[in-house]
């Protein structure tokens, strides 16, 4: 099912058939490889004339890589990722909300955004709407009745996934942040919390995994679509 293609590192075997099989392109995980990996990758791509998608892509990485092939990507920081190629027009429906309990959570919902714009997805965000100002959130709450999909991004006692739960219909996505200090520090608590939740149906990725959401929102849209096609 896959092509190894011509990748320059031995090491790699990318996945160029992953889109057509499952909807969502492969993207590239750019923790723990080296700089030489990371720039061979990348360089294949540029050669090849196809998208790319770098995740957690650090900025010392990102300046490591050499000039050329920096120039060529669509570099965020706050989000750590890289695009390489065209973003599509990005499709209003189904309609997805990024929400955030505060501003620390920018780093993942950044993140989801991204890939969701990579995915050909819009995104509606709404921040520091977290529980200790509740009435942030039932301002906004006829709007997010609207969504399809909601993503939600709180760190801490992680509360507002389980309130927006009990409001909305839509697909509730929760993406337990590291905000937070003592017992809170890492997001342990804020990821037991989600899971524990009493609110019915809550879908719930790894600490930060904005990427995670977001790919899991991709499916929900893809399925969304395939089910009114066939209505």
């Amino acid at each position: 099912m896959s092509d190894s293609g011509n990748d320059a590192d031995p090491h790699v075997t990318f996945d160029r058939q992953r889109a057509d099989r499952i909807g969502i392109e492969e993207a590239v995980l750019c923790g723990h490889k080296t700089d030489a990996q990371v720039a061979a990758i990348l360089g294949d791509a540029v050669t090849e004339g196809r998208r790319l998608l770098l995740t957690r892509l650090d900025p010392a990485q990102h300046a490591s890589l050499p000039e050329d092939l920096r120039k060529s990507l669509d570099y965020c920081a706050l989000s750590r990722t890289g695009i390489l190629g065209d973003i599509p027009a990005l499709a209003q429906t189904p309609h997805i909300a990024l929400v955030s309990a505060g501003t620390s959570d920018f780093g993942p919902m950044s993140e989801a955004k991204r890939v969701l714009a990579y995915s050909g997805l819009d995104a509606t965000a709404i921040s520091d709407v977290g529980v200790a100002g509740l009435w942030r959130l039932l301002a906004r709450e006829e709007q997010l009745r609207q969504m399809g999909i909601v993503i939600v991004f709180a760190g801490m006692d992680a509360a507002l996934p389980s309130v927006l739960a009990g409001l909305v219909p839509g697909v509730v996505i929760g993406v337990p942040t590291s905000v937070g200090y003592g017992v809170a520090t890492g997001g342990r608590v804020a990821l037991d919390a989600m899971l524990a939740s009493c609110a019915a149906g809550v879908t719930v990725v790894n600490i930060d995994n904005g990427y995670g959401a977001a790919t899991a929102a991709v499916r929900f849209a893809n399925m969304m679509r395939r089910v009114a096609v066939a209505g």
